[in-house]
C-alpha cells in the first residue's frame, strides 16, 4: 500500500527574541508568573512588515534543502495559519510564488492550534488517493500581530514563527512497521467556539480583533480530548502507549503538555519540549517542535511519533507515523 512518509523538515524563527521580562514594563505580570503557568521563558516576533508567507518561505526553503529537493519536485502546498497575509488569495500560493514553484496547487487550511494536525491529515489523504506525490506541509503564524496587549492572560503566552514537513509517496507493506502515516483523528465541536476565538472578521465585524481565550475553560477540555485523540490512533494502528517512541504535541502549555503525558502513562521523556523558548506558536508549533528535535537528536528515522493538538474551534486530532 502507499504511504506518505516523511521526506524532510525545517523551520525558521523571527530575529527578534523576547523575553519574559519585557512584558514587565508595561503589564502587572513577572517571568515567574509566567513560567509557572505556562513553562514559557522567552518567544520570536516578527519584524514589522514581516508576514506569515515570509516565515512560511523560509521554512519551506529549509525543508526542501533537508529532502534535497527544488520547489518544482513538489505537488501540492497544504499551509495552516490563522493569521494569512491577505483574506484571500490563499497564503499558501503566496509561498508557491516565493518559492518559484511553477506547477502543482496551493491552499490554506485553518483549523487554529490544531491546523497542521488537518493539514497533514489532508496531505496523507491526498497521496494514498494518488492525487499527490509530494505534498509540503506547513503551519505558519504571526499571532503577534493578534494579541491584545493589556491582557496578560493571553499575550504573554503567543509566538511568532513557521515550520514545514515535506511527506512523499513510497511503498509500504501495511503494516505499523511502515514508514510514514499510519494513523489519523480529527474532532471538532463548534459548541465550545467562544471559549478560544478572534473578536472581529470580514463577514461580522469588517476588522481583524484580538484574540480571547477562557484559559481555564480551555485546559479543561485540552487533556482529555487530546488523550482520547491520541488513544483513537494508536488505536487505529494496533500500538499501545509502550510502542511509541516520541511524543511531539502542539506547544501551548507545559502544564497540558505534562497533563495529557500522565494521562496517557507517557514518561516525560518520550516528549519533545520546546514551548519554553518559543511560547504557543499555534499552527506552527507542531512542525516547528519537529524540526528541532530532528537537529537535536531527539527524533531519529524509523522511530514510532504521535503528534497531538487542539485549538479553536474547538478543533482537535492526532496522527501516528513512523518517523
Amino acid at each position: 500500500m502507499i504511504r506518505a512518509q516523511v521526506r524532510g523538515v525545517g523551520h525558521y524563527l523571527p530575529e527578534r527574541v523576547v523575553e519574559n521580562d519585557w512584558f514587565t514594563t508595561f503589564l502587572e505580570t513577572s517571568d515567574e508568573w509566567i513560567r509557572s503557568r505556562s513553562g514559557i521563558e522567552r518567544r520570536h516576533f516578527a519584524a514589522e512588515g514581516q508576514t506569515t508567507s515570509d516565515l512560511a518561505i523560509r521554512a519551506a526553503q529549509a525543508a526542501l534543502n533537508d529532502a534535497g529537493l527544488r520547489p518544482d519536485d513538489i505537488d501540492a502546498i497544504v499551509l495552516a495559519t490563522s493569521t494569512p497575509d491577505l483574506t484571500f488569495p490563499a497564503t499558501a500560493t503566496i509561498v508557491q510564488a516565493g518559492l518559484g514553484m511553477t506547477r502543482g496547487f496551493a491552499f490554506d487550511v485553518q483549523a487554529v492550534c490544531a491546523g497542521f494536525i488537518y493539514a497533514l491529515s489532508n496531505a496523507n489523504a491526498m497521496i494514498v488517493s494518488g492525487q499527490a506525490k509530494r505534498v509540503l506541509v506547513i503551519g505558519a503564524e504571526t499571532f503577534s500581530r493578534i494579541m491584545n496587549w493589556e491582557d496578560r492572560g493571553t499575550c504573554v503566552l503567543f509566538g511568532d514563527g513557521a515550520g514545514a514537513l515535506i511527506l512523499e509517496a513510497a511503498e509500504g507493506d501495511g503494516t505499523n512497521f511502515d514508514r510514514g502515516i499510519l494513523a489519523t483523528d480529527l474532532q471538532s465541536d463548534g459548541r465550545f467556539r467562544d471559549i478560544l476565538q478572534v473578536s472581529g472578521g470580514v463577514s461580522s465585524s469588517q476588522t481583524t480583533g484580538h484574540l480571547m481565550m477562557a484559559g481555564k475553560e480551555v485546559f479543561r477540555h485540552a487533556v482529555e480530548k487530546l488523550a482520547t485523540s491520541t488513544v483513537a490512533v494508536m488505536d487505529q494502528a494496533g500500538v499501545t502507549a509502550a510502542d511509541i517512541d516520541r511524543v511531539v504535541p502542539h506547544q501551548a502549555n507545559v502544564r497540558i503538555i505534562t497533563g495529557t503525558a500522565r494521562k496517557l502513562a507517557l514518561p516525560m521523556e518520550k516528549v519533545v519540549v520546546t514551548v519554553q523558548d518559543h511560547g504557543n506558536t499555534s499552527a506552527a508549533s507542531i512542525p516547528l517542535a519537529m524540526s528541532v528535535a530532528q537537529s537535536s537528536g531527539q527524533l531519529n528515522r524509523g522511530e514510532l511519533v504521535v503528534t497531538e493538538a487542539i485549538g479553536g474551534g474547538l478543533a482537535w486530532g492526532a496522527v501516528l507515523l513512523r518517523w
